[in-house]
């Protein structure tokens, strides 16, 4: 096993792979003022990671919460239905939204009425939909980390000649120093997407999950392999245009939770155009022309890292257009029918019961499930 590790550990690290030709791992050692990026650097991102987990979570309960109550939005409990096992079985086998039918059969089989068994499976579907204020505090972590990062990308940036000429991502490659702003830049960006996969299970699920898992993804093994090879000042170009239109996004969906729809409006516009200018237009016509077509000009044979590393990029610019898609339907539904809505997320459906429903299934009649336990829990969990 140790020869077998060993073995794809040389092959993982063959230079042919990341470096020109004439280069080997042995150049990259840092000498007179040249400082380069090292891959075991990159294990530090996984603490790293672990560090904004506990930053995250001051900041949703100490910021988060008295923000979201600031802007009205109540931390109300859900009802949890009562534990029935009939009912729980066919909700976690079978259906979570059963059809009339199906809904009759489960009454007989419960010895309730169809009216409670509806409201059990709509108190239970609600259970697995995240709060409001739940959805806030997410919002508002994703919200601040994207705006801080956009704002030091800025810092780090703004006084580099490839900022403003994208050819200067190539002059001097790969003998190019790693600057300190650059490793913080890299560390701080791999750890938050790190963060994230960390905290899929419990974050808000929307529909496009699957394409989120893949982005987090590609975006840790694109920022680690450009890591390694010393491709960091087109990273860092990458991870600014990606960060400079995500922070509005989040914005605006605190104000869709806290109800300002005219502010959220305006918001995911202004969103809309940065994701369209960012995403739809800069990224191809910029990175991508810089990494797909410029590096000829400078190597007539490109590294096997030159396919893997575009592959990725390819896959970024494929959900890039999928979720420019899902932007346009919002956006054009919000012209046409004054309706801004994110498809992706699931709403929580409006729950009553009436005193003497209550009072009906307090007193174990016949309307409850079972003789002396009701189906539904009037008390707040």
């Amino acid at each position: 096993m140790a020869h077998i590790l060993k073995t794809l550990n040389s092959w993982f690290w063959w230079e042919n792979i990341w470096m020109p030709i004439n280069c080997t791992w042995a150049h990259f050692v840092d000498r007179e003022g040249l400082v380069f990026p090292k891959p075991h650097q990159l294990y530090a991102t996984i603490p790293y990671a672990f560090v904004l987990l506990i930053i995250r979570f001051f900041s949703e309960r100490y910021v988060a919460i008295p923000l979201a109550k600031a802007l009205g939005i109540k931390n109300v409990r859900r009802v949890k239905p009562q534990p029935n096992p009939v009912l729980e079985s066919y909700f976690r086998e079978c259906s979570k939204h059963p059809s009339q039918s199906e809904i009759q059969g489960l009454a007989k089989k419960c010895n309730c009425t169809v009216r409670l068994v509806e409201k059990w499976f709509r108190r239970r579907r609600n259970l697995e939909i995240p709060t409001v204020l739940r959805k806030f505090q997410e919002a508002f972590w994703r919200f601040s980390f994207y705006l801080i990062s956009s704002i030091a990308g800025f810092i780090f940036l703004y006084d580099k000649p490839w900022f403003y000429d994208i050819w200067q991502t190539w002059v001097g490659y790969p003998f190019q120093t790693l600057l300190p702003s650059q490793y913080w830049y890299y560390m701080a960006e791999i750890s938050f997407y790190w963060s994230l996969l960390f905290t899929l299970g419990i974050d808000n699920k929307r529909k496009d999950f699957l394409a989120h898992v893949v982005h987090h993804l590609a975006a840790i093994g694109l920022m680690s392999g450009s890591w390694c090879g010393n491709y960091v000042r087109l990273g860092t170009l990458v991870m600014f245009v990606h960060d400079t239109a995500d922070f509005w996004l989040e914005a605006a969906k605190m104000f869709n939770y806290a109800h300002w729809e005219k502010t959220c409006n305006m918001l995911f516009i202004i969103f809309s155009i940065a994701f369209f200018i960012t995403r739809i237009i800069l990224f191809p016509f910029w990175i991508l022309r810089a990494t797909l077509y410029q590096p000829t000009y400078y190597s007539t044979t490109p590294v096997i890292a030159y396919f893997l590393f575009n592959g990725q990029l390819l896959i970024l610019q494929g959900l890039h257009l999928y979720w420019g898609y899902l932007i346009f339907k919002i956006l054009r539904r919000f012209i046409f029918l004054k309706d801004l809505k994110d498809e992706r997320s699931d709403e929580e459906e409006e729950d009553s019961v009436t005193d003497n429903e209550e009072e009906s299934t307090k007193n174990g009649n016949k309307n409850g499930c079972g003789s002396s336990k009701h189906l539904l829990n009037s008390s707040h969990h």
